[in-house]
């Protein structure tokens, strides 16, 4: 008898579970969105969905329908749903962008001023190893 009622809690307490840790997932979904509209001010640095980063000059928080205006280059403004505003970007991000754009323009620099050795001439020796010439 003690095995009919072992199924019953088990389902009992995997129920209890999946209740709670998605209660959790949601609490903490909402604290994100409201420090990212507390965070979307015009002159934010802000990352899009689509991958293009650009400033906020005009959004309207409390009407999510109003297209934000978002300068992609200077003197480039484009409308964007609220929604496509993927996450505002932090000075520590943006460090981190220019810090791998200096990498990648060190790399290219490195790569240049390799030099590169002449080609050694090689002939077999008469027991088949190859010397180089003198």
């Amino acid at each position: 008898m003690p095995i009919d009622f072992l199924l019953p809690a088990l389902l009992v307490v995997l129920l209890i579970f999946m209740f709670w840790s998605s209660r959790r997932r949601m609490q903490k979904q909402k604290l994100e969105q409201e420090q990212k509209a507390r965070e979307t001010v015009p002159g934010a640095e802000v990352l899009l969905q689509g991958g293009l980063y650009g400033t906020i000059v005009a959004f309207d928080p409390d009407n999510l329908d109003q297209p934000a205006l978002v300068e992609i280059a200077p003197g480039v403004e484009i409308k964007v749903h609220s929604q496509a505003i993927l996450r505002v970007v932090t000075a520590t991000e943006d460090d981190e962008l220019e810090a791998d754009e200096e990498h990648d323009d060190a790399d290219d620099a490195t790569v240049d001023e390799v030099e590169q050795t002449p080609a050694v001439d090689a002939e077999p020796d008469a027991d088949g190893t190859t010397a180089p010439k003198a």
